[in-house]
C-alpha cells in the first residue's frame, strides 16, 4: 500500500512530491515554503523519514537542508552535486527503505545536469512511480544548457541516453513523475498534458522517437531565454538556503512609498492590470499577483534592489511573499493593502493609462505611434505586426532607452507581460497604451501580421 501526493508549485511551473506508506514518507524536490510539504504529510498521517534531490534547481530555492533538519529525515542528494552541508550522497543504483515493503532506488540520468538522478519508487520490487525530476518530462526533456555552456551539448546527448535507459528499465505503464515542464523554464519545451507513463513518453517524446543526433540538433536549436535570476538559484542551493520568514513585512504609509521610489527601490503592485491601469502610484511597477510573479520580478528586478509591495488585500500579500522567498527573494522592505488613494501622498494622484486590444490598435492605425513587441525571440518569429519594434519584457528596464519616440502601444502574447511592460514605461513617463489581448487576433482585427 503506497501513495503519491503531488505539491503544485504553479507559479513557477514545478512540483514536489510526498511518497510513502501507512506510517512514513520521502519528500522529492521540495520547495522552499515547506509548511506546504508538512501540512501534506500531518494530512496523511506519515512522517516524512526521507527528503531526496533529484539536482541542484536552476529556477527556485529548495527547503530540503531546512524540511530535513526539521524532520530528523535522512537527506540524499547526488553524489556529485557539490554542496556545502552535511547529507547523504546518493549513487546509481543505491537504495532507501521508506516504508514496509516500499523503497526508493535511485537512478544516474544525468542531462539537465551532470548529476542529475531520478528515483524509482517500488512496492515491493515492483516499480510503481519514477520521480525523474529535470530528466524525462511529459513530451520533452529538461533543458541541458544551464550548467556551463561548453557542457551543453554533451549534456543534450546525455538527456537522449537517460531518456533511453528509464525507458528499457521501467515497464510501460510506470507514471513518470518529473519536477519541471508545467511552464518552468528548466524545461526545453512545455509538457504535453498533465500526466504520463513510461509507455506513453516511448511512443511521443522526442527523446524515444528519434535518433541522437536529429534529437540533439532539434533540442538545441528550440532553447529559450535563461531567466537572469537562475545565476543565484545553484549557489543558495549548493550553500544551503537559510529558513524562510513569511510574516507580514512592515507596513508603509504614503510617505515612505514615495521616498522609497524616490531612492530609486522597487515599488511593486501586486493587482490585476486593469486596476493598475486605472489607477496606481505613479513610478511604482505592475507585477500581477495571479501572473508569474516569482519568475518574471525575479527576472527583471536588479538582483538584491530592496522592493515594496502593494496589494489589495493581506491575503494577496502573503501568497505573493511566497512565492517569492521561492526565488530567493526573502524580505519585502515594507508593504501596504488597500487602493491607490491609500499610497499616494497627501495632495497627489494616482497615475493611469489606457488599455485597448488589437482591434482597437487596427482601428487607429499604426502610423504615428510605436507598436512595441514585448514577447521573447521564440515567439516572434512565429509571426509579428509589421513594423513593430521588439524588446522583451525582461529586458525592457536596461533597454527603454531604446524605444522610439511617440505613444506606444505595447503587447505580449495575453496581456499579462505588457502590462509590466506598461508599468515600466509609464514609470519613465512614456505615453502608453496596454494591448490587453490575445496575440492570435492580431491579424483577425486587420494589422498586417509578417514572419522572418
Amino acid at each position: 500500500m503506497f501513495f503519491v501526493d503531488t505539491i503544485e508549485l504553479e507559479g513557477l511551473g514545478n512540483r514536489s512530491y510526498l511518497a510513502g506508506g501507512r506510517h512514513t514518507a520521502v519528500a522529492v524536490d521540495p520547495p522552499r515554503d515547506i509548511d506546504r510539504v508538512l501540512a501534506a504529510a500531518a494530512r496523511r498521517g506519515v512522517r516524512i523519514s526521507h527528503v531526496v534531490e533529484t539536482h541542484l534547481h536552476n529556477d527556485y530555492v529548495t527547503g530540503g537542508p531546512e524540511l530535513a533538519r526539521l524532520t530528523g529525515a535522512a537527506y540524499l542528494v547526488p553524489a556529485g552535486a557539490r554542496v556545502s552541508y552535511a547529507r547523504l550522497p546518493v549513487a546509481d543504483g543505491d537504495v532507501a527503505e521508506v516504508d514496509a515493503g516500499l523503497a526508493l532506488r535511485a537512478v544516474a540520468t544525468p542531462g539537465h545536469t551532470p548529476h542529475h538522478t531520478s528515483y524509482v519508487l517500488e512496492d515491493n520490487g515492483r516499480p510503481v512511480a519514477a520521480f525523474t525530476g529535470g530528466s524525462l518530462l511529459i513530451g520533452t526533456v529538461g533543458r541541458p544548457d544551464l550548467v556551463e555552456p561548453r557542457l551543453t551539448e554533451r549534456l543534450a546527448r546525455a538527456q537522449h541516453a537517460s531518456a533511453h535507459r528509464l525507458a528499457a528499465e521501467l515497464p510501460d505503464e510506470t507514471p513518470v513523475l518529473p519536477t519541471h515542464g508545467f511552464g518552468s523554464f528548466c524545461s526545453s519545451a512545455q509538457a504535453a498534458g498533465d500526466a504520463t507513463t513510461i509507455g506513453k513518453e516511448k511512443a511521443v517524446n522526442a527523446a524515444l522517437t528519434t535518433d541522437v543526433d536529429s534529437f540533439v540538433t532539434r533540442l538545441l536549436a528550440g532553447l529559450d531565454d535563461v531567466p537572469a535570476y537562475y545565476t543565484h538559484m545553484g549557489p543558495a542551493n549548493a550553500a544551503g538556503p537559510a529558513p524562510v520568514d513569511l510574516t507580514p513585512p512592515a507596513v508603509a504609509d504614503a510617505e515612505e512609498i514615495a521616498a522609497r521610489l524616490a531612492a530609486g527601490e522597487w515599488v511593486v503592485d501586486l493587482r490585476s492590470r486593469i486596476a493598475f491601469a486605472a489607477g496606481h502610484v505613479a513610478g511604482s511597477f505592475n507585477f500581477e499577483a495571479d501572473g508569474r510573479i516569482a519568475t518574471y520580478l525575479a527576472w527583471m528586478i536588479p538582483w538584491g534592489k530592496p522592493v515594496t509591495l502593494l496589494a489589495e488585500t493581506p491575503e494577496q500579500l502573503a501568497a505573493a511573499q511566497r512565492e517569492l522567498v521561492r526565488v530567493g527573494i526573502d524580505r519585502p522592505e515594507a508593504a501596504a493593502t488597500g487602493t491607490p488613494d491609500r499610497w499616494v501622498p497627501e495632495g497627489g494622484r494616482p497615475a493611469s493609462f489606457p488599455r485597448s486590444t488589437f482591434a482597437g490598435l487596427a482601428e487607429r492605425g499604426t502610423d504615428g505611434v510605436v507598436v512595441l513587441d514585448v514577447r521573447r525571440a521564440s515567439e516572434r518569429a512565429t509571426g509579428h505586426i509589421e513594423g513593430s519594434v521588439h524588446i522583451p519584457v525582461h529586458q525592457l528596464h536596461q533597454r527603454i532607452g531604446e524605444v522610439p519616440a511617440g505613444t506606444v502601444w505595447v503587447h505580449c502574447a495575453g496581456g499579462m507581460r505588457a502590462a509590466i511592460a506598461a508599468s515600466l514605461l509609464d514609470a519613465a513617463g512614456r505615453d502608453v497604451v496596454a494591448v490587453d489581448d490575445g496575440f492570435d487576433a492580431a491579424a483577425g482585427a486587420g494589422l498586417t501580421v509578417v514572419t522572418g
